[in-house]
């Protein structure tokens, strides 16, 4: 049976470079048989900016979204790193669900400055870790991400060190994905 693997661009600003590496990263992912992605972009997703009390009903677009979280085997986000942070809208995105992400695994694609995303991808795990998420070690960091660009403005350029991430990163996830399917389907998780 395949893995269903939601791709999430965790960033709405205008002008972003989200989408590019979430189609890079996509990319070599449909290149593995076996891998039903799916690309999440929170800029389409219209996720309301303010959060409900947990007795009222849920707005409809948070409605419309979670079976597509719910069937994912594992998740990528890739976020960008802004102020030694992740996005807002990723947050919100994260705090709107709670059971779609329990007991599956997140692998980190981060980018950004210098850093290369690790602060954002600290912060990220913690909170993963919180929703009851298992984020992997492994991951793709992006420093000076547009010197990475080659000289016809193709991403990336030939020989970049991020494609053979990606790989690992994959092999990694799969792993863990399969391995938390089977452990949800022998013993439900609960808290």
């Amino acid at each position: 049976m395949g893995l269903r693997v939601v791709i999430i661009i965790g960033s709405t600003r205008s002008g972003r470079f989200g989408p590019t590496v979430a189609g890079w990263f996509a990319g070599h992912a449909r290149r593995r048989p076996g891998l039903d992605v799916d690309l999440l972009d929170l800029a389409e997703a219209g996720l309301p900016d303010v959060l409900t009390d947990q007795d009222e009903p849920l707005p409809e677009p948070v409605r419309a979204l979670a079976p597509r979280l719910a069937a994912a085997d594992a998740f990528v986000v890739v976020a960008p790193e802004y102020n030694r942070g992740f996005p807002a809208p990723l947050k919100t995105a994260l705090d709107w669900y709670y059971d779609e992400w329990r007991a599956k695994p997140v692998a980190l694609v981060t980018y950004g400055r210098e850093s290369g995303g690790l602060h954002a991808a600290a912060q990220l795990r913690e909170v993963f870790g919180e929703l009851h998420a298992v984020p992997i070690r492994d991951g793709v960091s992006l420093p000076c991400y547009w010197e990475l660009f080659a000289a016809d403005g193709s991403w990336p350029k030939p020989g970049a060190t991020c494609d053979a991430d990606a790989a690992t990163t994959l092999d990694r996830l799969c792993w863990w994905a399969r391995a938390l399917r089977d452990a949800r389907s022998a013993h439900p998780y609960t808290d």
